[in-house]
This record gives structure tokens, C-alpha cells and sequence, in this order.
């Protein structure tokens, strides 16, 4: 428990023997429950998984165990772990879920932060931010770097979340009020599922907030392909911020926030083919000022769903 609120973590997992065991031995003596969800690992991930379940009875009391151990039948990417936790944990009455990877890149240190502002009342989703501090961010190799950036400008005009950054970093923590606000069957199940999770949110009303928090770069084997993930990840924030515009047009701002964004885009468009025809016109200009003001506009809108970090 944590100021009288119960703590849940998710600890998704595939292929991460040697590393999920600590992850689960680790977690501060807050935390009341660990879901530890194996997406069916070819390795001794579950294994290790069942030993951590052993090793950590001593943390609970009466028939239920503090690691509840869950395992896919089938690969279904870490979204679909993470959708498996969730459910579970709402289930189980769980106050404030957390996420943490099951590849010990996530400091257990950290988690109190994180969960504070949601616990608190001051945010309904907290996520950590390594592009805040330079610090943080010092070890991140370049590529995942230029890739993040590049993927946390396409996130905050999808999401409507204009102060949140680096959108990839899956150390976070939910109210089960917020959980129970969102389709949760819906999610997307790959890599991308936190940018999605985040246009849901924004489009249900949910206040955001940052915390700033490293990341340590181990001994671990990322199996993305940045070649693959930022255009796949990039086509899913197109249709989720379509989604988002489509089901958040109740009010008269909200409507010509749509019409600026859609009127700009067509006028963009119009205009680039007019410039290969070579055919001059102004539509260009006029696209690319009806985009800011839809950008503009949509800061406005959502400035409510800022949350507080202290």
C-alpha cells in the first residue's frame, strides 16, 4: 500500500531470463502485487519467473501470492502482456497500476515518484521522461535518440498532449479509474502501445503528467528494428489522432479544431500537387496556417488535461 492505496505492477516479459527474476525480487515493499506476464518466451523466462513467485511468498499474506505469474499461449507483443496485466489487476481491485519492463532497465528506485502524482490525485497517468534531464538521456545510443525526438513530435499532435515527451518510455503508472475510462481490449498490442494508450487517454478526458526518470542501457538486446517501428508506429499516431479528432468534436472549439486540421491538410496537399503540375497557387500557405492554428487551438483544448508533478 501506498498512502492507502493499493500498488499493482505489471512486469511484461519476453525472452528476459536472467533479467525479470530480479526485476520481480526488486520491487519496493509498497507494491502489493506483481503481475508477471510471459508473452511465451523461447528461453527460461517463465522459469524464472515461477522461482521469483517462491523466493517473494513472504510479502503476502493468507492464499494469495505477491508474483502472480501469467503466460500467453501465444506471442502477442508487449502491448498485448501489458493489456493481460491490466485486466488482471482491475480484477483484483488494484488502486494505481504500474508498468515495468521485465529487462531490469527500469530502476525500482524510481517507481515512488512515478506513482506519487497519481496516487496524490495530481494526475491520472504519470510516465517517466528521459528527454527532460540531459543526463538521463547521456547513454541513450543516437539513433534511439533521433528516433524518439522524432516520434514525440508525431505523439503530442495525436495525443493532444502538447507537454508530454519521449512517449516510448514504458516506466508508468495509471489510476483504475483512468484503466476503467479506456477500452482496454482496443489497445494496440506492439511496440507503439504507449503512444496509443496516450490518444486514448487524451481522448477520454485523462490528465497526463511527465516525471523525469533514466533508464539504464545493460546488458539486454533490443529486438526492434527502428527501420520498421518509426514508420509502423508512425501510420498507427496517424490513424489514432484521426480517431481522436473524430470522436472529440462535441463542442463548437472542438469542431473547428477538426475543420482547421482537416481544411489544412487538404490545403497542403492541394498545394504540393499543384507544385508538381507546376501550377502556382496559395494553397500551400494557407494549408500550412490552418495546420498551426488547428495545432494552436488543440494546446488550448487540452491544457486541462495537464497534470501536476509536484
Amino acid at each position: 500500500m501506498y498512502e492507502n492505496s493499493s500498488i499493482g505492477v505489471v512486469v511484461p516479459a519476453y525472452n528476459e531470463a536472467g533479467f525479470v527474476g530480479e526485476v520481480l525480487e526488486t520491487l519496493p515493499a509498497f507494491v502489493d502485487r506483481a503481475y508477471a506476464i510471459d508473452d511465451r518466451s523461447t528461453d527460461e523466462t517463465w522459469a524464472e519467473i515461477q522461482r521469483a513467485k517462491r523466493r517473494t511468498e513472504h510479502r503476502r499474506e493468507g492464499e494469495a501470492s505477491f508474483v502472480v505469474p501469467i503466460r500467453h499461449e501465444e506471442n502477442r507483443g508487449v502491448g498485448g502482456a501489458i493489456k493481460t496485466g491490466y485486466l488482471r489487476a482491475l480484477e483484483d481491485d488494484i488502486d494505481v497500476i504500474a508498468v515495468m519492463g521485465g529487462d531490469g532497465q527500469m530502476d525500482p528506485e524510481e517507481l515512488v515518484r512515478i506513482v506519487e502524482p497519481v496516487v496524490d490525485g495530481r494526475a491520472d497517468y504519470a510516465k517517466g521522461n528521459r528527454l527532460i534531464r540531459e543526463s538521463d538521456h547521456a547513454e541513450m545510443p543516437p539513433f534511439r535518440y533521433v528516433g524518439n525526438v522524432v516520434l514525440t513530435y508525431l505523439t503530442k499532435v495525436a495525443t493532444g498532449y502538447w507537454h508530454v515527451g519521449d512517449p516510448q518510455m514504458g516506466y508508468t503508472v495509471i489510476s483504475r479509474s483512468a484503466l476503467e475510462a479506456i477500452d482496454i481490449e482496443a489497445m494496440y498490442e506492439f511496440y507503439g502501445y504507449c503512444n496509443d494508450l496516450l490518444v486514448r487517454l487524451s481522448a477520454a478526458g485523462q490528465t497526463v503528467v511527465d516525471v523525469p526518470a533514466p533508464l539504464s542501457y545493460g546488458d539486454e538486446t533490443s529486438t526492434i528494428s527502428y527501420a520498421e517501428y518509426i514508420p509502423r508506429v508512425s501510420l498507427m499516431l496517424l490513424r489514432m489522432f484521426v480517431w481522436r479528432l473524430a470522436t472529440k468534436r462535441d463542442s463548437p472549439s472542438e469542431q473547428l479544431r477538426t475543420g482547421l486540421f482537416v481544411g489544412g491538410a487538404a490545403g497542403a496537399v492541394a498545394g504540393l500537387v499543384g507544385a508538381v503540375l507546376r501550377r502556382r497557387s496559395g494553397l500551400t500557405l494557407v494549408g500550412v496556417v490552418a495546420l498551426l492554428g488547428g495545432m494552436v487551438l488543440d494546446m488550448v483544448l487540452n491544457r486541462p488535461l495537464n497534470g501536476r508533478s509536484d
